[in-house]
């Protein structure tokens, strides 16, 4: 599988994301439903720490990546739900930290939302990857 990026423009560089990615000779795709920071009982997490529910947010979203065989490389789309896009600005080092092992860089949507299932939650990160 072939993956190229499809970007007009270079502002997008400095944040770690692509205008499009084109894909060729994939055979399998992985959609995961949105991750945040939930314990594995299913308990919100870390109330009001955007850098923890960021952090165990895309731990949480590795483990079902690995969990279907993917990793961060085959990760082509993220859409990022957040509730304070000053607090996500604050601390988005951590998700591009993560998206260091891809190339190229995915698809990246910030949405701002009123809440989140939980109250507490800031933060919720859903994935398509490809391979």
């Amino acid at each position: 599988m072939d993956k190229k990026s499809v970007n007009p423009w270079t502002w997008q560089d400095n944040f770690s994301f692509s205008q499009a990615v084109e894909t060729t000779g994939s055979s399998q795709i992985l959609y995961c439903a949105g991750q945040a920071s939930i314990s594995p009982e299913g308990k919100p997490l870390h109330a009001n720490d955007m850098k923890a529910q960021l952090t165990l947010a895309m731990d949480n979203l590795e483990a079902v990546l690995t969990k279907g065989g993917y990793n961060w490389a085959n990760v082509i789309r993220l859409v990022v739900y957040t509730t304070n896009f000053d607090l996500l600005f604050e601390n988005y080092a951590q998700l591009e930290e993560r998206l260091k092992q891809t190339d190229p860089k995915p698809i990246i949507n910030l949405l701002g939302v009123n809440r989140l299932v939980f109250p507490e939650l800031l933060v919720e990160i859903e994935a398509t990857a490809v391979k």
